[in-house]
């Protein structure tokens, strides 16, 4: 039973904030934690984060203690007036997103890239895993 009250709330509460547009827009500006993806090849690790409407300077990317954390702060000050009113809002939105960096990356090569929407983290593997064959053991 909790199971459904847990998926029946989600969709309550949707239905609730779309069926006002001042709430709906607060339902959305709030949405700020981006979608990632992460893939391992043979060569190296790879981080895509899915930030799109960002500029590169947007991001701040920081390795502490094998800790990779990707930020972003943006501030947006928007002003209206017209015959009979003034309106100012203010736009504050930002993420941080952390991962644990497994002791075969090579912290010193760790490069990032922006494009598309899409922040992309190479992180390399150091020489000495990437020369790590398997070893078949024959069995007598």
């Amino acid at each position: 039973m909790l199971a459904r009250r847990s998926e029946f709330l989600p969709g309550l509460f949707e239905e609730f904030f779309n069926d006002f547009p001042m709430l709906s827009n607060m339902s959305t500006e709030f949405k700020t934690l981006p979608k990632v993806n992460i893939a391992e090849s043979e060569k190296a690790f790879e981080i895509e984060v899915a930030a799109p409407g960002y500029k590169k300077d947007d991001f701040k990317i920081e390795l502490n203690d094998n800790v990779l954390t990707i930020s972003s702060e943006q501030k947006e000050e928007k002003k209206e007036e017209g015959k009979d009113y003034h309106r100012r809002e203010f736009n504050y939105t930002c993420f941080s997103r952390s991962f644990i960096v497994p002791d075969q990356v090579d912290a010193d090569k760790i490069e990032a890239i922006y494009e598309n929407g899409v922040l992309t983290v190479k992180l390399p593997k150091k020489e000495e895993y990437l020369t790590k064959k398997n070893k078949t053991i024959e069995i007598k």
